[in-house]
Formats: C-alpha cells, structure tokens, sequence
C-alpha cells in the first residue's frame, strides 16, 4: 500500500505544472464586449438601400420628392433575406429612413412615408416586412435611421431632435430586437425642409446630443449594436471601397470621435493606445451607386472583386458591410444576385480545406503549461490558444506539417477576447532549407487573411516582432 502511494506521489510529481489549474493570460486595458465579440464573428453583413432614390434615379433625395412615386411593383423582402443568406451574410440592416426623410413604415410623426404612397394602397410596412423576412430566414435585422432629414421643415431646431428620438422609439419598440442600428455621418446642408429650400448646417458635436440619444436606444434594445463614426460599438473604417487599413486597430480613442466629422485616416488604421474597443465596419457597396440605377447593371462587381475586398475587411480584422440595391420592383437585380452567390462559391472553395495538419514548436511558451500549448493553434477550437511568458514578446512558432503543400493563403487569428496585441509580424516558409520571407505585416486582430505567392513547403514560421503585450495566437491556417 506505501509503496502504491509512493508510486502515485510521483506521478504527480512528474506531471508538473502542466496538470495543475492556471489562470488565462491577464487581458489588455481595452478588450472587446460580449456581443462585440458576437458581432465581429458575423464578420458579413449586408445593406439594403431603397427610397424613393430608387425611382427618381438618385443617391441623395432632395426632400420634395412625392410619396406617390414609391411604388414598387414586385417588392418581395424574402427575396432580398434569401439572396444575402446565399451570398454568406449573417445580418442584414435596411434604410428605413435615408436623407430624404422618407420613411419606410407607417410613422405617425409624418406623412411623408409608405402610408401616402401607392404600395399596398398606403397599407404596406417594409419595415415590418423586412425584419420578418430576416427572422424567418435566420438573418440577425439592422436599421439605418439617417439622421439628417431634407424634408422635415423642423431640422436645425431642437424640434427636430424630438421628432428623430420618436421615430427611433418607433424603430426600437415596435419591431422586436434589432441587433444594429445604423447612424450616418452625413448631417446638414442644402434641402427642402418644409418647402423652405435652403441650406441649414449644424454644429455636429453638439446638434443631435448623441449621448442622450445613444442612451435612448440601449434603453430600448439593451442588446444593440450602436454604429457611428464615433461608435460606441461599431465604426466607419474611413472609405466607402470596403478597406480596412493594412495596419488596422479595434482600439481608438473616443475623444478625437465626431459623428461627421472624423478624420477618415484616424479611422482606417484605429489607434494601439486607444480607450475603447469599437469594431470597424468595412461599407461598400455591389454597384458603384448606393441605390439601383438601371445603367450600373453592367457594373455589378465581380465574385472576384468581391473576394478582393473580403480579403481587405475581414482579411484585416474588420467586418465586411455589403449593400445590395433593390431596383424598381423591389427586387434584387439578377446580376447582383448571381455575381453574390458566386463569390460566396469562390470563398467556400478557398477556404474548404486547411491544410495546416501537423504539430508546432515555440520558442516560448506560457509558463510551460499544456494550456498555451502551440499545437493549440491547429485544434480547430478558437477558445484555445499559445501564448507566451509575460517577460517575452519577441517569439517564433514553427508549423511542421505532416507533408509538403501548395498553399497561397494564411490565415491568423489573436484570442482579441483579451486584447488586441501584435504589432509586428513575419512570416517565414521554409525552401530548401532555408527560410524565405513571404509576408511581413503589423496587426493581426481577430483575423488576418495573407495573400502570398504560391509555395510548396512543410514548414511555416510566424516571428512576432513586437506586441503591447505577451503575444497570443488561437488559430493558424493555409489554404
């Protein structure tokens, strides 16, 4: 019996650490929220752009146009859910109210919406029409509400403030959870207002109280994504073309934040010592224009475009925001549909097989224990995760595979649950023994998509150079 406990005292013994429970590495000042986290695993979602743009053939309405000319002919919200579920999108956000002030849904704040409009005889709500499509297809639902409005004779006065935060309550109270509502930088200018036709500007730090507002609406929907320049929990990256910046951070400081008039630059590449972790969406949309023209049909981007561009967003550490247009009839135009659904083929086939079997040597591994292990970046399992000791950043992991492969893609994914920390990056392939650089790169984030050459190798190096912090990876994979 002594000798049975003598034998088991040492099994324990020779397990060492790596049996004994041990904390996760200690997050950075700035992680991202819950349904952050949630939200940037979507990582595709689209918009639907419709008003009376559509039939006027403009991008911005002028706030005169006529209710009567909204009259969509086919207007079918289950063909818009099922043509963005085909092309991969997890969410899909509507412009229930664009600059021109017209509204999708009945508002009872104004009479410049569906209601005094053919469709449906004034009976019709796309609004409502719209987020049931999305729910009976699995598709989370977003709202745009602009929040400049060219038709309303109250903008520029604190009237208007009133009437905006009503519609919102409408929005957000009526129509079950919203999962993102979309707040727009464009705020003041020339337009109709009432038939006063003149130009009305505003002070944009001040105007809308975007705090009151902001409060407003995660009363309504505590669970909501709030988009802005300025956040608080999504952002514009800057451009309209779908690029997140090659060097592009989660964290930004909030006080250098204006709705409207942020510094474009500052938003693309987000800031290392920001205060705040807001997720940057990627806005582009499938045709040059937001909104249907009959003369961009020949101008749809192509399945290969559209990869492209998911390389740049989600390949970046963003969120790819897609629009999709409906023309006339309130369809999504055939060619838009198609060149989607072949892109989300494209994707699919790129990135069916990964190629990364094999185990992984590290440099340094976090207190030696089994929990940072390195070969946890090839367990499929994105919980899981390598990281280092506190006192080192500079380390290398070396993948071994269990065969050489052709491969053009990588892909590298940080646990951003606890901050997001490389700053500089390399990645090695090993050719006839010696090892080739094939990328060098900054951030990484929640995903980094690397476009290389075509190799063919066993062995693959990632050296991170420089990090705000001991460097952790939880995926690792080649296509």
């Amino acid at each position: 019996m002594r000798l049975l406990g003598i034998l088991f005292l040492g099994f324990l013994f020779s397990c060492g650490t790596n049996q004994t429970e041990v904390d996760d590495i200690s997050p950075l000042s700035v992680t991202p929220a819950p349904h952050q986290l949630t939200y940037q695993k979507m990582e595709f979602v689209g918009f639907i752009h419709f008003t009376v743009n559509t039939f006027t053939n403009k991008e911005w309405g002028y706030g005169d146009e006529k209710p009567a000319i909204f009259n969509p002919s086919e207007l079918n919200t289950e063909q818009w859910v099922l043509a963005a579920k085909a092309g991969g999108m997890k969410e899909l956000i509507l412009t229930a109210k664009h600059h021109d002030g017209f509204c999708l849904w009945p508002s009872k704040y104004t009479e410049h919406s569906v209601k005094n409009s053919p469709y449906k005889d004034g009976k019709g709500d796309i609004v409502r029409e719209f987020v049931d499509a999305c729910r009976k297809h699995g598709l989370k639902v977003g709202l745009y509400l602009s929040p400049w409005d060219r038709n309303h004779k109250d903008y520029g006065t604190p009237e208007y403030i009133t009437y905006y935060r009503n519609q919102l309550k409408e929005l957000l109270a009526e129509y079950g959870e919203i999962n993102e509502i979309w707040f727009d930088g464009a705020n003041g200018g020339d337009g109709y207002y009432g038939g006063a036709n003149e130009e009305r500007r505003i002070d944009r730090k001040t105007y809308y109280d975007w705090p009151t507002t902001f409060k407003l609406v995660k009363d309504l929907q505590p669970n909501i994504s709030i988009f802005s320049d300025a956040g608080p929990d999504i952002r514009w990256v800057g451009n309209e073309h779908g690029y997140a910046g090659e060097t592009f951070w989660s964290p930004i400081h909030t006080d250098s934040l204006v709705i409207g008039g942020s510094k474009p630059s500052y938003l693309n590449t987000g800031d290392p010592n920001g205060n705040k972790w807001i997720i940057g969406q990627c806005d582009v949309s499938i045709r040059p224009g937001w909104f249907y023209h009959p003369k961009e049909d020949s101008l749809v981007k192509s399945p290969e475009k559209l990869l492209e561009i998911y390389d740049r967003s989600v390949g970046r550490n963003g969120v790819l925001l897609l629009n999709l247009p409906p023309d006339r009839r309130g369809l999504i135009h055939e060619n838009d549909v198609a060149s989607l659904k072949d892109f989300k083929t494209l994707v699919d086939r790129l990135f069916a097989m990964n190629l990364a079997i094999g185990k992984v040597r590290a440099s340094n591994t976090r207190l030696k224990h089994d929990k940072f292990d390195p070969n946890n970046i090839l367990d499929d399992d994105p919980e899981s995760y390598w990281a280092t000791d506190d006192d080192v950043i500079e380390s290398s992991l070396i993948v071994e595979l269990n065969e050489a492969v052709d491969f053009e893609r990588i892909v590298i994914q940080e646990p951003i649950r606890f901050g997001q920390r490389v700053s500089a990056f390399k990645v090695h392939v090993e050719k006839n023994g010696q090892w080739e650089l094939v990328y060098e790169g900054t951030t990484i984030g929640y995903k980094r998509i690397l476009e290389i050459e075509p190799n063919n190798s066993n062995r693959i190096k990632l050296t991170i150079l420089d990090a705000l912090g001991p460097p952790a990876i939880s995926n690792f994979e080649i296509y």
